[in-house]
């Protein structure tokens, strides 16, 4: 979670930044991958949070978390704040291609202030969801993908390199991911000229929002791949200033390839599937399989198509977040302030599911929370850091390692 400081508190630093605790903290090397620049940051859990939240002042408060991180928030902030309308403009939003849990995932971001739309097609799919269950949706705000940049391609570069872009839960099975693999290492050997890089995002022992229980690295050990072949980490805009050719299943790295005109190709092999989430690219002119690319297609993507995907590749984007950024200063200089959070869900829209959103970060139903909730240690000492890292190091290890051989048993 990051918050953005009021302007006037000239003792305060820029940008403040809390690491909510959990499985998904990201590492400092995730950080630094992504740019993040706090003047402050520190980990917390969600009590002590909500009790800076409710201390201290603040213009904007942006919450980067997963669906139930954001709604169990929604309902934290709405308790520690009140009726107070001196508060911060609650910002969130669905980044990504969002090609699943399309209403749940929703209906967990609605309450805050606003909630940012990738594109003109999301805005429109956001604003129907939050209308269909009779929910408020002003907060609805198009704006562009956050993460998009870089130079425009040029041509080829020398020597010609050809990106996998890899995603931590798609496709699950070791199967699809063996198959994967092994015509990524094919392609690398018929083309010995080329550079075939595995783009991956996360090292081993770190993980993303989305649990890896097969990850590529593993994988590869079992194959002996040509000297044309590597693996890679990093900025994925890095990996793209060198890219001639992207490939993925269903990536948003796709579309920040789009963007900068890069070739383009959203696989076909495994069929075109919701699980996949490449149904997403049906109209992109994006599709095709190993095969056609090994024997010289490159796709031609259809600009009506990526127009709509918040992609910007025509040079609108510097403008994208215009929108956002008036309807932020609108808010802020409301008369008589802000008024309280509304999520959608309440203990009476949703009393079988809320109830468990918010305790799983120790909340009550009331938002409030729970008696003996974990607070934060404002300054761990150096065997309660090893402890909490080997904690988060047996919790990969049984989701990479120990669950995979009990399903395999369980299949005998």
């Amino acid at each position: 979670m990051e918050t953005a400081p009021r302007e006037g508190a000239q003792a305060r630093p820029l940008l403040d930044g809390f690491l909510l605790r959990g499985r998904a903290t990201p590492t400092a090397r995730q950080l630094e991958e992504v740019g993040v620049r706090a003047d402050s940051l520190r980990e917390v859990t969600a009590a002590e949070f909500l009790r800076a939240m409710a201390e201290e002042s603040y213009d904007l408060l942006v919450l980067s978390l997963v669906g139930g991180g954001v709604q169990a928030m929604l309902h934290g902030l709405k308790h520690v704040w009140g009726n107070r309308t001196e508060r911060p403009v609650v910002v969130t939003g669905y980044v990504g291609v969002v090609y699943e849990k399309l209403a749940d995932g929703l209906l967990l971001r609605h309450g805050a202030d606003l909630v940012l739309a990738n594109s003109r097609q999301d805005a429109d799919r956001f604003r129907a969801v939050y209308e269909g269950v009779g929910a408020d949706a002003s907060a609805v705000t198009e704006v562009a993908l956050p993460f998009l940049g870089g130079a425009p391609y040029e041509g080829q570069h020398d020597p010609c390199t050809v990106v996998f872009a890899a995603q931590p839960s798609v496709p699950e099975s070791r199967k699809d991911r063996t198959y994967l693999l092994n015509r990524l290492v094919q392609h690398a050997r018929r083309h010995p000229e080329r550079e075939v890089l595995l783009k991956l995002r996360s090292k081993p022992g770190e993980h993303t929002t989305h649990i890896e229980e097969l990850p590529y690295q593993k994988l590869v050990q079992r194959l002996d791949p040509p000297a044309n072949f590597r693996l890679v980490y990093g900025n994925m805009g890095e990996v793209l200033d060198r890219t001639d050719l992207l490939v993925t299943v269903s990536s948003t790295a796709a579309l920040e390839s789009l963007h900068r005109r890069i070739p383009t190709v959203v696989l076909t092999d495994l069929g075109i599937r919701e699980s996949l989430g490449n149904h997403h690219f049906v109209g992109s002119g994006c599709l095709a399989s190993w095969d056609q690319l090994d024997a010289g297609h490159r796709p031609v993507p259809d600009e009506e198509w990526v127009s709509r995907q918040g992609v910007a590749a025509d040079g609108s984007y510097a403008s994208a977040f215009d929108a956002a950024r008036e309807r932020i200063a609108k808010l802020l200089d409301r008369p008589g302030g802000l008024p309280p959070l509304v999520p959608y869900y309440t203990p009476v829209t949703a009393p079988g599911y809320l109830p468990g959103i918010l305790a799983r970060h120790h909340l009550g139903p009331d938002g409030a929370p729970l008696p003996g909730a974990p607070a934060a240690d404002k300054d761990p000492g150096p065997v309660r850091q090893i402890v909490r890292r080997a904690a988060r190091g047996a919790y990969r290890h049984g989701v990479q390692r120990v669950a995979p051989v009990i399903r395999r048993m369980g299949e005998l």
